[in-house]
C-alpha cells in the first residue's frame, strides 16, 4: 500500500472511532419519530431507472436514495449508482449513448452525469472492491422497482467510507433492521472487514438504542 493509501485508511479509521466515541457517549434512546413512520418504505420521488440505458451492465442505487429501501425517505439531489470497475467503460458509451452528458470525475472513481433533459444527475460510481460483483449479484429492490444493495453491503460500503453522514445512515439503518439481516451483514464483515466486527456490533447497537428496538 502506498504511503497516500496508508494515511488515507489511518485518516478514515481515525474518523470512524471517533464517530463511534461520541456516539456512544451521547447514546440518545429512541429517535423522536412515531413507530409507525419509522417502518414506512415510500418512493415519494421518482428515480430514473437506467435499467434500459445500461442494460446486462449490473448496477444498483447507492447513496441517500438507497437508503429509502432500509429507512425513512430523505430528501436527496442526485442519484448515486454503482458498477464494477471493469464495466466501466461500457456504462460510459452506453450513458453517453442514451443522451448524458458527463460533466466531471469523481475523486473516489467515477464520473458525475447530467440527465439528457437536463435535470438531475447521476453520480456513476466505478469500484474494484473485491465485494461488489458479489452484491450487485444480489440486488434487493426498493419501494419504486429500482435495485438496490442488499443491506449488508450496503453498509459495508458506508462504513468504508467512513464519511459521517454514511456512518449516521448505517446505524439508523442496522437499528431498524430485522435479526436475518443483522446476521448478514455480520458474516459480509466477518469475509470483508474483519477487524471491524466489535465496532459494528456498537453500531447495531447504537442504531437500535436511537431506533428504539432494544429487547
Amino acid at each position: 500500500m502506498s504511503s497516500d493509501a496508508t494515511r488515507a485508511s489511518g485518516q478514515l479509521a481515525a474518523v470512524r472511532r471517533r464517530f463511534l466515541d461520541l456516539a456512544l457517549r451521547k447514546a440518545p434512546v429512541g429517535s423522536g419519530s412515531h413507530p409507525e413512520f419509522l417502518r414506512r418504505r415510500t418512493a415519494m420521488h421518482t428515480w430514473p431507472d437506467l435499467s434500459a440505458v445500461l442494460g446486462d451492465l449490473p448496477w444498483a442505487i447507492v447513496g441517500g436514495v438507497a437508503t429509502r429501501a432500509y429507512m425513512p425517505e430523505r430528501h436527496t439531489e442526485d442519484l448515486d449508482v454503482l458498477i464494477a470497475a471493469a464495466d466501466s467503460r461500457r456504462a460510459r458509451e452506453q450513458l453517453a449513448r442514451a443522451g448524458f452528458t458527463k460533466l466531471s470525475e469523481l475523486t473516489f472513481g467515477g464520473a458525475t452525469w447530467r440527465a439528457p433533459d437536463g435535470r438531475g444527475t447521476v453520480d456513476l460510481i466505478e469500484s474494484a472492491a473485491p465485494w461488489v460483483p458479489e452484491a450487485l449479484a444480489l440486488v434487493e429492490r426498493d419501494p419504486q422497482g429500482l435495485p438496490v444493495l442488499p443491506l449488508a453491503y450496503f453498509v459495508l460500503m458506508k462504513w468504508q467510507a467512513g464519511r459521517l453522514r454514511d456512518l449516521a445512515d448505517a446505524q439508523q439503518m442496522l437499528g431498524l433492521a430485522a435479526d436475518a439481516l443483522l446476521e448478514a451483514t455480520r458474516q459480509v464483515f466477518a469475509r470483508y472487514e474483519p477487524d471491524a466486527l466489535a465496532d459494528l456490533e456498537s453500531l447495531i447497537w447504537l442504531g437500535k438504542r436511537e431506533m428504539g428496538t432494544e429487547g
